[in-house]
């Protein structure tokens, strides 16, 4: 083979993958929802409602869907990734955003609710259920074994040894910590590792599943392009507007 081709083969090879749009979509409509929960929430927080996001069952459902939302397209994208650039840097990287992101996360939850702030949330878990998770990127049979056994096992199992924040993120807590977000490792990397194999699904449909969502309104695209900038920008806008248009009222 001439250079001229292997370069050609290795620039295959290493382009970054196409972003898709059905998925970008998800991924906004994912954001939206999260959106009108965390409204609902802070209508509460100012008083105007008494919604029992603890304990009905309707908000908790919707929690648990936003959530698992979040996990399954970070598991997929987790795998066009590895069809993109397999460069180890640009991995590290994106992990230290989430991460970087979840501190920021912590520390603004810390100003405002200094007894319940966010010790480990969503962002938390998907950094960390990044790294736990990247050994079966490729091993889509063994992604959905090991999710279906994380998911049983942070469901099932619980002892008061995981009573504290030393190692309540893992999971298995015998109640729900102080905490505005509590999303450990089991039971929901085990929804990553299923959102791993749903990639290599999609991928071998030609994403085809996904193909009626890249119709959806190009915002809801938008937000999906540049949801980690949204999830840290809209609790801070929600809130200030909220307490300035309930104290003009």
């Amino acid at each position: 083979m001439s250079t001229a081709a292997a370069a050609r083969v290795s620039g295959a090879t290493h382009a970054p993958a196409a972003r898709i749009a059905g998925l970008d979509a998800l991924r906004g409509i994912a954001i939206v929802a999260m959106a009108i929960y965390h409204f609902c929430f802070d209508l509460r927080y100012f008083g105007v409602t008494r919604a029992d996001f603890e304990h009905d069952p309707f908000w908790l459902a919707a929690r648990s869907a936003i959530l698992s939302s979040f996990l399954l397209i970070a598991g997929i994208s987790m795998v066009l990734a590895r069809r993109g650039v397999r460069s180890d840097a640009r991995w590290v990287r994106h992990a230290a955003v989430i991460a970087g992101a979840a501190l920021l996360v912590s520390a603004a939850s810390y100003v405002m609710f200094p007894r319940s702030y966010i010790w480990f949330g969503v962002l938390h878990a998907i950094a960390v259920s990044l790294v736990v998770a990247r050994p079966l990127a490729d091993r889509p049979l063994a992604a959905v074994a090991a999710g279906a056994v994380v998911i049983a096992a942070g469901i099932v199992f619980s002892h008061p040894a995981f009573d504290n924040r030393a190692l309540g993120w893992i999971g298995f807590m015998t109640h729900k910590p102080v905490t505005e977000d509590y999303v450990p490792l089991f039971p929901w990397t085990g929804v990553l590792l299923l959102g791993i194999a749903a990639g290599h699904w999609l991928v071998r449909e030609r994403f085809a599943p996904l193909a009626p969502l890249g119709r959806v309104p190009a915002a809801l695209r938008f937000l999906g392009r540049h949801s980690l900038v949204v999830y840290l920008a809209h609790q801070p806008l929600l809130i200030g507007l909220l307490w300035l248009a309930l104290r003009t009222a």
